[in-house]
Protein backbone atom coordinates (compact mmCIF):
# COMPACT_ATOMS: atom_id res chain seq x y z
CA UNK A 1 0.00 0.00 0.00
CA UNK A 2 1.16 3.49 -0.62
CA UNK A 3 1.64 5.59 2.67
CA UNK A 4 1.54 9.47 1.89
CA UNK A 5 2.89 12.66 3.88
CA UNK A 6 0.17 14.37 5.32
CA UNK A 7 2.36 17.39 5.71
CA UNK A 8 2.85 17.47 2.11
CA UNK A 9 -0.88 17.48 1.50
CA UNK A 10 -2.25 20.76 3.22
CA UNK A 11 -5.45 20.21 1.41
CA UNK A 12 -6.14 16.89 3.19
CA UNK A 13 -4.39 18.17 6.43
CA UNK A 14 -7.54 21.02 6.73
CA UNK A 15 -10.04 18.37 5.54
CA UNK A 16 -9.31 16.16 7.90
CA UNK A 17 -9.00 19.05 10.63
CA UNK A 18 -12.22 20.56 9.46
CA UNK A 19 -13.89 17.04 10.15
CA UNK A 20 -12.04 16.87 13.46
CA UNK A 21 -13.77 20.48 14.53
CA UNK A 22 -17.14 19.12 13.58
CA UNK A 23 -17.17 16.30 15.28
CA UNK A 24 -16.55 17.55 17.99
CA UNK A 25 -18.98 20.49 17.68
CA UNK A 26 -21.34 17.84 17.09
CA UNK A 27 -20.83 16.24 20.16
CA UNK A 28 -21.04 18.99 22.49
CA UNK A 29 -23.99 20.32 21.25
CA UNK A 30 -25.63 16.65 21.52
CA UNK A 31 -24.37 16.79 25.03
CA UNK A 32 -26.03 19.80 25.50
CA UNK A 33 -29.02 17.80 25.70
CA UNK A 34 -29.49 14.14 25.40
CA UNK A 35 -32.91 14.26 24.65
CA UNK A 36 -34.32 16.88 22.46
CA UNK A 37 -37.68 17.92 23.60
CA UNK A 38 -40.08 21.21 21.69
CA UNK A 39 -39.90 24.26 23.97
CA UNK A 40 -42.59 26.74 23.26
CA UNK A 41 -44.05 29.94 25.59
CA UNK A 42 -47.49 29.03 26.72
CA UNK A 43 -49.83 30.82 25.79
CA UNK A 44 -50.63 34.06 28.22
CA UNK A 45 -47.70 33.09 29.69
CA UNK A 46 -45.51 36.10 30.56
CA UNK A 47 -42.57 34.82 32.33
CA UNK A 48 -40.84 33.83 29.34
CA UNK A 49 -40.07 30.62 29.97
CA UNK A 50 -39.93 28.04 27.57
CA UNK A 51 -41.53 24.41 28.47
CA UNK A 52 -42.34 21.16 27.30
CA UNK A 53 -46.35 21.69 25.51
CA UNK A 54 -49.20 21.64 28.38
CA UNK A 55 -46.76 23.35 31.03
CA UNK A 56 -46.70 26.83 32.09
CA UNK A 57 -45.97 28.89 34.47
CA UNK A 58 -46.37 31.96 36.84
CA UNK A 59 -44.31 34.17 39.07
CA UNK A 60 -46.01 33.98 42.22
CA UNK A 61 -43.29 36.29 44.33
CA UNK A 62 -40.53 39.22 43.65
CA UNK A 63 -38.51 39.16 46.54
CA UNK A 64 -35.63 41.28 45.80
CA UNK A 65 -33.53 39.57 47.43
CA UNK A 66 -31.36 36.56 46.20
CA UNK A 67 -33.96 33.30 47.12
CA UNK A 68 -31.51 30.08 47.30
CA UNK A 69 -32.96 27.44 48.63
CA UNK A 70 -37.04 26.91 49.87
CA UNK A 71 -39.65 24.41 50.72
CA UNK A 72 -43.59 24.34 50.59
CA UNK A 73 -46.13 23.15 53.06
CA UNK A 74 -49.21 21.68 52.46
CA UNK A 75 -50.97 24.13 54.13
CA UNK A 76 -49.29 26.34 51.20
CA UNK A 77 -46.42 28.32 53.18
CA UNK A 78 -43.30 28.81 51.48
CA UNK A 79 -40.29 29.62 53.86
CA UNK A 80 -37.36 30.78 51.42
CA UNK A 81 -33.44 31.03 52.41
CA UNK A 82 -31.75 33.98 51.53
CA UNK A 83 -28.29 34.47 50.67
CA UNK A 84 -28.02 37.13 52.88
CA UNK A 85 -30.76 38.43 55.51
CA UNK A 86 -32.87 41.40 54.52
CA UNK A 87 -33.72 43.88 57.59
CA UNK A 88 -32.58 40.94 59.87
CA UNK A 89 -34.39 38.04 57.97
CA UNK A 90 -32.59 35.51 56.37
CA UNK A 91 -35.92 33.29 56.15
CA UNK A 92 -39.00 35.10 54.46
CA UNK A 93 -42.54 33.43 54.91
CA UNK A 94 -44.72 33.78 52.19
CA UNK A 95 -48.59 32.42 52.62
CA UNK A 96 -50.40 31.38 48.99
CA UNK A 97 -53.33 33.69 48.04
CA UNK A 98 -56.34 32.37 45.97
CA UNK A 99 -54.92 34.42 42.97
CA UNK A 100 -51.87 32.56 42.60
CA UNK A 101 -49.89 34.99 44.43
CA UNK A 102 -47.72 34.93 47.40
CA UNK A 103 -47.27 37.48 49.91
CA UNK A 104 -44.74 37.85 52.87
CA UNK A 105 -46.43 37.43 56.04
CA UNK A 106 -43.35 36.97 58.24
CA UNK A 107 -39.74 36.59 58.66
CA UNK A 108 -37.06 35.45 60.89
CA UNK A 109 -33.24 33.75 61.47
CA UNK A 110 -30.72 36.71 60.92
CA UNK A 111 -27.88 34.92 58.80
CA UNK A 112 -27.62 34.67 55.49
CA UNK A 113 -27.39 30.87 53.51
CA UNK A 114 -28.65 28.07 51.47
CA UNK A 115 -29.99 25.34 52.92
CA UNK A 116 -34.02 24.99 53.85
CA UNK A 117 -35.57 21.23 54.54
CA UNK A 118 -39.13 19.84 56.26
CA UNK A 119 -39.14 16.97 58.41
CA UNK A 120 -41.23 15.32 61.51
CA UNK A 121 -42.60 18.47 62.29
CA UNK A 122 -39.35 20.86 62.20
CA UNK A 123 -37.93 22.84 59.77
CA UNK A 124 -33.94 23.28 58.95
CA UNK A 125 -31.81 25.94 57.64
CA UNK A 126 -27.96 26.86 57.25
CA UNK A 127 -25.90 29.75 57.26
CA UNK A 128 -22.25 28.81 55.88
CA UNK A 129 -21.08 27.66 58.80
CA UNK A 130 -24.30 26.15 61.20
CA UNK A 131 -27.33 24.62 61.32
CA UNK A 132 -30.42 25.11 63.50
CA UNK A 133 -34.29 23.80 63.62
CA UNK A 134 -37.21 25.32 64.25
CA UNK A 135 -40.04 23.91 66.10
CA UNK A 136 -43.54 23.74 63.79
CA UNK A 137 -47.07 23.40 65.12
CA UNK A 138 -49.77 21.38 63.30
CA UNK A 139 -50.02 24.42 60.51
CA UNK A 140 -46.57 24.07 60.07
CA UNK A 141 -45.96 27.08 61.33
CA UNK A 142 -42.50 28.08 63.18
CA UNK A 143 -43.52 28.65 67.02
CA UNK A 144 -40.14 30.10 68.09
CA UNK A 145 -38.87 31.55 65.47
CA UNK A 146 -36.44 33.66 67.75
CA UNK A 147 -35.38 30.50 69.68
CA UNK A 148 -33.83 28.00 67.26
CA UNK A 149 -32.02 25.14 68.75
CA UNK A 150 -28.05 24.98 66.75
CA UNK A 151 -27.45 21.38 66.05
CA UNK A 152 -24.40 21.59 64.13
CA UNK A 153 -21.65 24.24 64.45
CA UNK A 154 -18.03 25.32 63.72
CA UNK A 155 -18.15 23.95 60.03
CA UNK A 156 -15.47 25.48 57.46
CA UNK A 157 -16.63 28.62 55.78
CA UNK A 158 -14.05 29.73 52.79
CA UNK A 159 -14.45 32.67 50.23
CA UNK A 160 -15.64 29.97 48.16
CA UNK A 161 -17.84 27.07 48.46
CA UNK A 162 -19.03 28.19 51.79
CA UNK A 163 -22.90 27.51 51.59
CA UNK A 164 -23.91 23.83 53.50
CA UNK A 165 -26.70 22.47 51.66
CA UNK A 166 -28.44 19.98 53.57
CA UNK A 167 -31.22 17.26 53.54
CA UNK A 168 -32.44 14.37 55.73
CA UNK A 169 -33.25 10.68 55.45
CA UNK A 170 -35.92 8.53 57.35
CA UNK A 171 -33.54 6.98 59.92
CA UNK A 172 -33.07 10.53 61.83
CA UNK A 173 -29.76 11.69 59.84
CA UNK A 174 -28.81 15.18 58.49
CA UNK A 175 -26.68 15.19 55.58
CA UNK A 176 -24.57 18.61 55.16
CA UNK A 177 -22.34 19.68 52.10
CA UNK A 178 -18.99 21.16 53.35
CA UNK A 179 -17.42 22.62 49.79
CA UNK A 180 -13.75 23.11 49.69
CA UNK A 181 -12.39 26.12 49.53
CA UNK A 182 -9.91 25.45 46.69
CA UNK A 183 -10.73 25.30 43.44
CA UNK A 184 -8.66 21.94 42.84
CA UNK A 185 -6.33 22.01 45.97
CA UNK A 186 -3.20 23.57 44.10
CA UNK A 187 -0.65 25.04 46.25
CA UNK A 188 -1.05 28.64 45.10
CA UNK A 189 -4.93 28.80 43.92
CA UNK A 190 -6.28 29.38 41.14
CA UNK A 191 -2.17 30.52 39.93
CA UNK A 192 -0.84 28.83 36.40
CA UNK A 193 1.41 25.74 36.77
CA UNK A 194 0.53 25.18 40.31
CA UNK A 195 0.77 21.90 41.72
CA UNK A 196 -1.71 19.76 43.64
CA UNK A 197 -0.77 20.17 47.50
CA UNK A 198 0.06 16.26 47.91
CA UNK A 199 -2.59 14.20 49.44
CA UNK A 200 -4.96 17.56 49.79
CA UNK A 201 -5.45 17.61 53.35
CA UNK A 202 -8.16 19.76 53.56
CA UNK A 203 -10.73 16.75 52.55
CA UNK A 204 -10.42 15.61 56.20
CA UNK A 205 -12.88 18.85 57.10
CA UNK A 206 -14.56 19.64 53.50
CA UNK A 207 -14.90 18.42 50.07
CA UNK A 208 -17.24 15.89 51.31
CA UNK A 209 -20.67 15.42 52.49
CA UNK A 210 -20.93 14.82 56.61
CA UNK A 211 -23.79 13.05 58.42
CA UNK A 212 -25.00 14.17 61.58
CA UNK A 213 -28.25 13.54 63.96
CA UNK A 214 -30.80 15.00 63.44
CA UNK A 215 -32.02 16.30 67.31
CA UNK A 216 -28.94 16.37 68.66
CA UNK A 217 -27.43 20.18 69.65
CA UNK A 218 -24.03 21.52 69.16
CA UNK A 219 -22.69 18.97 67.08
CA UNK A 220 -19.22 19.37 65.46
CA UNK A 221 -16.68 17.55 63.35
CA UNK A 222 -16.21 15.17 66.33
CA UNK A 223 -20.18 14.05 66.28
CA UNK A 224 -20.20 13.63 62.70
CA UNK A 225 -19.45 11.34 60.08
CA UNK A 226 -17.98 11.81 56.97
CA UNK A 227 -20.18 10.20 54.48
CA UNK A 228 -18.54 10.62 51.43
CA UNK A 229 -15.57 12.68 49.99
CA UNK A 230 -14.36 13.62 47.10
CA UNK A 231 -16.62 15.93 46.32
CA UNK A 232 -15.71 19.30 44.91
CA UNK A 233 -18.56 21.43 46.01
CA UNK A 234 -22.55 20.20 46.47
CA UNK A 235 -25.73 22.64 46.23
CA UNK A 236 -28.02 20.41 45.30
CA UNK A 237 -28.95 17.70 46.91
CA UNK A 238 -31.97 15.05 47.69
CA UNK A 239 -33.09 11.94 49.03
CA UNK A 240 -34.39 9.27 46.62
CA UNK A 241 -37.26 7.92 48.34
CA UNK A 242 -37.13 4.64 45.94
CA UNK A 243 -34.12 3.12 47.08
CA UNK A 244 -33.89 5.45 50.18
CA UNK A 245 -30.48 6.74 48.69
CA UNK A 246 -28.38 9.99 48.99
CA UNK A 247 -27.99 11.87 45.18
CA UNK A 248 -25.64 15.03 45.17
CA UNK A 249 -24.93 17.24 42.10
CA UNK A 250 -21.73 18.35 42.48
CA UNK A 251 -19.77 21.42 40.85
CA UNK A 252 -17.11 20.93 38.66
CA UNK A 253 -13.60 22.21 39.00
CA UNK A 254 -12.93 25.31 37.04
CA UNK A 255 -9.99 26.82 34.51
CA UNK A 256 -8.40 24.00 33.35
CA UNK A 257 -7.17 26.01 30.19
CA UNK A 258 -6.23 28.82 32.53
CA UNK A 259 -3.57 26.71 34.87
CA UNK A 260 -2.77 23.72 31.84
CA UNK A 261 -3.03 25.79 28.73
CA UNK A 262 -0.26 23.17 27.26
CA UNK A 263 -2.92 20.45 27.73
CA UNK A 264 -6.44 21.89 26.97
CA UNK A 265 -7.39 24.98 24.68
CA UNK A 266 -10.19 26.93 25.80
CA UNK A 267 -12.92 24.84 23.47
CA UNK A 268 -12.14 21.94 25.47
CA UNK A 269 -12.08 23.65 28.92
CA UNK A 270 -15.41 25.41 28.47
CA UNK A 271 -16.88 21.99 28.32
CA UNK A 272 -14.65 19.96 30.63
CA UNK A 273 -15.06 18.52 33.47
CA UNK A 274 -18.49 17.29 33.78
CA UNK A 275 -21.40 18.63 36.25
CA UNK A 276 -22.03 15.00 37.83
CA UNK A 277 -24.66 13.53 39.38
CA UNK A 278 -23.69 11.09 41.67
CA UNK A 279 -25.67 8.33 44.09
CA UNK A 280 -23.75 8.42 47.19
CA UNK A 281 -23.43 5.67 49.57
CA UNK A 282 -21.38 6.14 53.12
CA UNK A 283 -17.69 5.33 52.46
CA UNK A 284 -18.09 6.59 49.02
CA UNK A 285 -14.87 8.82 47.20
CA UNK A 286 -15.90 10.66 43.91
CA UNK A 287 -12.02 11.59 43.27
CA UNK A 288 -12.21 15.67 44.01
CA UNK A 289 -9.14 16.84 43.48
CA UNK A 290 -7.29 13.73 42.37
CA UNK A 291 -9.57 13.29 38.88
CA UNK A 292 -11.92 14.49 37.15
CA UNK A 293 -15.12 13.41 34.98
CA UNK A 294 -14.54 13.42 31.35
CA UNK A 295 -18.31 13.43 29.53
CA UNK A 296 -16.76 13.22 25.76
CA UNK A 297 -14.30 10.11 26.72
CA UNK A 298 -16.76 8.62 29.25
CA UNK A 299 -13.57 8.29 31.88
CA UNK A 300 -12.20 9.52 34.99
CA UNK A 301 -9.22 11.48 34.47
CA UNK A 302 -6.13 12.06 36.31
CA UNK A 303 -6.31 15.76 37.04
CA UNK A 304 -3.85 17.75 35.80
CA UNK A 305 -2.28 18.80 39.33
CA UNK A 306 -1.30 15.53 40.42
CA UNK A 307 0.03 14.41 36.91
CA UNK A 308 -2.67 14.58 34.75
CA UNK A 309 -2.42 15.86 30.79
CA UNK A 310 -5.72 15.83 29.78
CA UNK A 311 -5.19 11.90 28.60
CA UNK A 312 -4.48 9.60 31.70
CA UNK A 313 -7.33 7.88 32.76
CA UNK A 314 -8.44 6.39 36.20
CA UNK A 315 -9.42 3.07 36.56
CA UNK A 316 -10.40 2.27 39.86
CA UNK A 317 -11.34 3.62 43.08
CA UNK A 318 -13.71 5.86 42.68
CA UNK A 319 -17.19 5.85 42.02
CA UNK A 320 -18.49 6.70 38.87
CA UNK A 321 -21.23 9.16 37.85
CA UNK A 322 -24.28 8.11 37.07
CA UNK A 323 -25.63 11.16 34.86
CA UNK A 324 -22.99 13.58 33.77
CA UNK A 325 -23.68 17.09 32.12
CA UNK A 326 -21.54 19.53 30.26
CA UNK A 327 -19.05 21.46 32.51
CA UNK A 328 -19.30 24.67 33.97
CA UNK A 329 -23.41 24.88 34.44
CA UNK A 330 -23.34 24.97 38.32
CA UNK A 331 -26.42 22.86 39.40
CA UNK A 332 -27.71 24.38 42.94
CA UNK A 333 -30.92 22.36 43.28
CA UNK A 334 -31.77 18.57 43.18
CA UNK A 335 -35.33 17.20 43.80
CA UNK A 336 -37.32 14.17 43.03
CA UNK A 337 -40.80 14.59 41.68
CA UNK A 338 -42.90 13.35 44.32
CA UNK A 339 -46.07 14.75 42.95
CA UNK A 340 -49.08 13.31 41.14
CA UNK A 341 -49.99 16.54 38.66
CA UNK A 342 -47.27 16.27 36.04
CA UNK A 343 -47.47 13.48 33.59
CA UNK A 344 -46.25 9.79 34.67
CA UNK A 345 -43.29 9.71 32.98
CA UNK A 346 -42.15 12.65 35.61
CA UNK A 347 -42.86 10.79 38.38
CA UNK A 348 -39.58 9.84 40.71
CA UNK A 349 -37.69 11.29 38.46
CA UNK A 350 -34.77 13.99 38.99
CA UNK A 351 -35.37 17.75 38.23
CA UNK A 352 -31.92 20.15 38.51
CA UNK A 353 -31.97 23.99 38.54
CA UNK A 354 -28.69 24.87 36.57
CA UNK A 355 -27.56 28.46 38.15
CA UNK A 356 -25.76 28.78 35.32
CA UNK A 357 -21.93 29.22 34.19
CA UNK A 358 -19.51 31.96 34.83
CA UNK A 359 -15.96 30.71 33.12
CA UNK A 360 -16.58 29.79 30.04
CA UNK A 361 -15.56 32.40 27.97
CA UNK A 362 -14.38 33.16 25.14
CA UNK A 363 -17.38 31.06 24.51
CA UNK A 364 -20.99 31.39 25.87
CA UNK A 365 -22.20 30.74 28.80
CA UNK A 366 -24.13 27.57 29.42
CA UNK A 367 -26.78 26.41 31.93
CA UNK A 368 -29.49 29.11 33.17
CA UNK A 369 -32.23 26.36 33.18
CA UNK A 370 -33.75 23.30 34.50
CA UNK A 371 -33.25 20.00 33.31
CA UNK A 372 -34.96 16.59 34.31
CA UNK A 373 -33.65 13.07 34.00
CA UNK A 374 -35.99 10.24 34.26
CA UNK A 375 -35.98 7.96 37.32
CA UNK A 376 -37.27 4.06 37.24
CA UNK A 377 -36.76 2.14 40.66
CA UNK A 378 -34.30 4.93 42.02
CA UNK A 379 -31.82 4.91 39.20
CA UNK A 380 -31.71 7.15 35.93
CA UNK A 381 -33.63 4.99 33.11
CA UNK A 382 -32.96 7.35 30.22
CA UNK A 383 -31.07 10.36 28.84
CA UNK A 384 -31.49 14.28 30.50
CA UNK A 385 -33.29 16.73 28.69
CA UNK A 386 -34.08 20.65 28.96
CA UNK A 387 -37.19 21.38 31.19
CA UNK A 388 -37.28 24.92 31.36
CA UNK A 389 -35.22 27.47 29.82
CA UNK A 390 -34.70 30.51 28.81
CA UNK A 391 -34.50 31.96 32.84
CA UNK A 392 -31.76 34.62 31.16
CA UNK A 393 -34.23 35.68 28.50
CA UNK A 394 -31.02 36.04 26.16
CA UNK A 395 -30.05 33.61 23.29
CA UNK A 396 -27.26 30.79 23.94
CA UNK A 397 -24.76 32.98 21.09
CA UNK A 398 -25.80 36.45 23.04
CA UNK A 399 -25.20 35.33 27.09
CA UNK A 400 -21.09 35.89 27.55
CA UNK A 401 -21.50 36.91 31.08
CA UNK A 402 -23.98 35.39 33.99
CA UNK A 403 -24.16 39.52 34.50
CA UNK A 404 -26.24 39.41 31.63
CA UNK A 405 -28.59 36.64 32.97
CA UNK A 406 -32.17 38.04 33.70
CA UNK A 407 -32.90 35.18 36.23
CA UNK A 408 -30.95 32.21 37.55
CA UNK A 409 -32.31 28.89 38.73
CA UNK A 410 -31.63 27.92 42.17
CA UNK A 411 -33.63 26.23 44.92
CA UNK A 412 -36.26 23.49 43.64
CA UNK A 413 -39.64 22.47 45.63
CA UNK A 414 -42.87 20.56 45.31
CA UNK A 415 -45.87 21.71 46.09
CA UNK A 416 -48.91 19.77 47.82
CA UNK A 417 -50.39 20.28 44.37
CA UNK A 418 -47.40 18.52 42.44
CA UNK A 419 -46.58 22.09 41.17
CA UNK A 420 -42.68 22.66 40.72
CA UNK A 421 -41.52 25.73 42.54
CA UNK A 422 -38.43 27.10 41.26
CA UNK A 423 -36.22 30.58 42.61
CA UNK A 424 -33.69 32.78 41.07
CA UNK A 425 -31.39 34.64 43.05
CA UNK A 426 -30.24 37.45 40.98
CA UNK A 427 -33.27 39.41 41.86
CA UNK A 428 -35.08 36.78 44.04
CA UNK A 429 -38.76 35.65 41.89
CA UNK A 430 -40.21 32.65 42.42
CA UNK A 431 -42.01 30.27 39.77
CA UNK A 432 -44.28 28.06 39.57
CA UNK A 433 -44.78 25.67 36.88
CA UNK A 434 -48.02 23.52 36.67
CA UNK A 435 -49.18 20.87 34.23
CA UNK A 436 -52.46 21.25 32.38
CA UNK A 437 -54.29 20.28 29.25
Amino acid sequence: MKSYNLRSLPVVRAVLLFCLFFSLCFASMKLMAQTELKLRQAPGDTTQLRLPEHFSAIVIADLKAKARHLVVTEQGLIYVKLAKPVNGEGIIVLKLGKDGAAGKIGGFGNYGGTGIYLKNGYLYASSNSEVFRYKLNEENEVINPEQPERIITGLIKGRQHETKSLVLDNNGNIYVNIGSPLNSCQQNDRQRGSMGIPGCPLLDSAGGIWQFRADKPDQSYGQGVRYATGLRNVVGLDWNQENNTLYVMQHGRDQLHDIFPQYYDEKTSSLLPAECMYMVHKGDDAGFPFIYYDQFKKAKMLAPEYGGDGKKQVHDKYIDPVVAFPGHMAPNGLLFYTGNMFPDRYKNGAFIAFHGSWNRSPEPQGGYMVAFVPFKNGRPSGDWEVFADNFSELSGSDLMSPRQAKYRPCGLALGPDGALYVTDDVKGRIFKIVYGK
